[in-house]
């Protein structure tokens, strides 16, 4: 497999992780009954868990962007040493997004999120 690949399936797996890391103390401040009930009315959830939330979300917006780079330079044959690095990249930034969001960390979060763009982007570009 392909690092772009593996980075891809790291990326699945952070998902899942963020997820769990948001969704505990979620439920710790709406209660058990709201969590499993239909959620018709929304309940906000605050502080580090809502940011957790947040950081969730905006993982999952840019997941399949990536996952659709690392596919196409995957079929087309253009992956490379400069796209795997993008793929390292990409999840590394990912990963430093979580504390950053959830600490609350202006400026160095928004980096962060711009080198997993920047990222993505350089394997698009290398694709096409």
């Amino acid at each position: 497999m392909t690092t772009e690949l593996t980075m891809l399936l790291y990326a699945v797996l952070l998902a899942v992780v963020q997820l769990f890391l948001y969704a505990f103390p979620g439920v710790l401040q709406t209660g058990t009954d709201y969590a499993a009930g239909p959620r018709d009315k929304e309940q906000r959830i605050t502080g580090v868990a809502g940011r957790l939330k947040r950081a969730y979300f905006n993982h999952i917006e840019t997941l399949p962007l990536f996952a659709i780079a690392v596919f196409t330079s995957h079929i087309t044959g253009a992956n490379n040493g400069t796209t795997a690095l993008a793929a390292q990249a990409y999840l590394a930034a990912r990963i430093a997004y979580v504390p950053a969001y959830a600490f609350g960390i202006p400026w160095i979060r928004s980096l962060i999120w711009f080198v997993a763009l920047v990222a993505i982007l350089v394997i698009v570009f290398i694709a096409l």
